[in-house]
């Protein structure tokens, strides 16, 4: 499971992760508690998952300019 704590863009972050299914790894959204969203993932190490949501998120023209924390719970 991963957290992404992020105050803006959640449903743009939501939509992104729970799109993408690539190498073997999805994630899906489980529960929000305050800035926090939790997702689960189907990869084998949560540190990576939390490395590729973080990657994902940047990539995108909202993120490079979004604070957030992508971590492994």
């Amino acid at each position: 499971m991963i957290s992404i704590a992020s105050a803006m863009q959640q449903d743009a972050i939501k939509e992104l992760l729970e799109g993408y299914n690539e190498e073997g790894m999805t994630f899906t959204f489980k529960e929000k508690q305050g800035i926090k969203m939790f997702f689960e993932t189907s990869a084998e190490d949560p540190e990576a998952a939390a490395k590729k949501a973080k990657e994902l998120i940047k990539a995108q023209p909202w993120g490079t300019v979004l604070y957030f924390q992508s971590t492994a719970v």
